[in-house]
């Protein structure tokens, strides 16, 4: 029996030059009755070989009504066990699983049970960017593109914990006037936008539009002209009648902005501490198309929760799901 070595947290089985890597996945889904799932964040060979692809809240809506048996989630570690949570009778895999997350990282699951604890007069509200055991402890999730909506479904002098974005936040108290006890976390990518080399692309291009994720900082939130979830950047930027933008959020979005407006140009927001153009999520482009092929055929690494974790957390998002029905998102 053949040992598929994992240690580096992907499969490493070298393949084959002449292999077709894009028939050889879409034969092997089919033959698996696999559905590939892929994050706007993934690179665009891989968005585009996807039987699906969206946002946060749009992954979670598709896990859980699929009829596949093997679910491939292409983006990072936390949607996997989303839709592990969501879909326990169904495998899931990861092509590997250092795809972690930094705003997940920065709300470690004992350090914020403390912080619950310590306040059990509080509803507990959790971005999706979080492991299996904080949404374990939360009574609903939210992503960038619900947040609002859901945060408004509780009454105005509802005590609620919002954890772990900072940012997003400070936002969602900005347009609602609440004033929620947040979390200190922030998402690595998002933080890193310069607002200074902005304001210089905004001089050397004074009719874009600038497009902004509200993971940012207030300092770039400020000067955007249109702030949105992943999902509500691309259709602003699909009905606006501008035609060039300034995009602050991860890069890969660009690329299904690109093919939905090809007359359109989009440049994107560059980090603080970079020369580079654009700003990437590390983790986000661990995956590849090699990496893809190898599990799917191996159908490894596989994304496991604890089941008792698991019967907890599942509330928490479809919880979510529900409002995000009720809201016609």
């Amino acid at each position: 029996m053949k040992t598929i070595d994992l240690s580096e947290g992907y499969v490493k089985e070298p393949i084959d030059k002449a292999i077709d890597l894009e028939e050889e996945i879409n034969r092997m889904r089919k033959e698996k009755n696999a559905v590939i799932m892929a994050h706007y964040y993934q690179t665009g060979d891989i968005q585009d070989i996807a039987d699906f692809v969206g946002d946060s809240l749009a992954l979670a809506q598709q896990a859980a009504k699929t009829d596949a048996d093997i679910i491939v989630l292409c983006g990072v570690h936390f949607m996997g066990e989303t839709a592990k949570i969501l879909c326990p009778d169904k495998k899931v895999i990861i092509p590997d699983l250092n795809a972690g997350c930094s705003l997940a990282d920065s709300c470690p699951a004992d350090e914020f049970e403390k912080f619950v604890k310590a306040r059990p007069d509080h509803t507990v509200i959790s971005y999706v960017n979080t492991s299996a055991a904080v949404k374990a402890l939360t009574d609903v999730v939210v992503t960038s593109s619900n947040a609002r909506q859901i945060v408004d479904s509780f009454p105005e002098n509802e005590k609620i914990i919002f954890g772990p974005d900072r940012n997003l936040g400070n936002y969602i108290n900005s347009i609602t006037g609440r004033k929620m006890l947040l979390w200190d976390g922030a998402c690595h990518v998002h933080e890193q936008f310069s607002p200074e080399k902005i304001l210089e692309l905004k001089k050397q291009y004074p009719d874009a539009l600038v497009l902004a994720h509200p993971e940012c900082k207030k300092v770039v939130l400020i000067l955007a002209d249109y702030i949105g979830s992943t999902a509500a950047l691309l259709k602003f930027a699909g009905k606006s009648s501008c035609n060039r933008f300034i995009v602050a959020t991860e890069s890969g979005i660009i690329h299904e902005m690109k093919k939905q407006n090809l007359e359109k140009e989009f440049i994107p927001a560059p980090p603080n501490d970079s020369t580079c153009a654009c700003n990437d999520c590390s983790f986000m482009r661990l995956n590849t198309m090699k990496k893809l092929y190898n599990c799917l055929k191996y159908e490894q690494p596989e994304i496991t929760v604890d089941e008792e974790i698991r019967k907890k957390a599942v509330n928490s998002i479809k919880r979510m799901l529900e409002i995000s029905q009720k809201s016609g998102l």
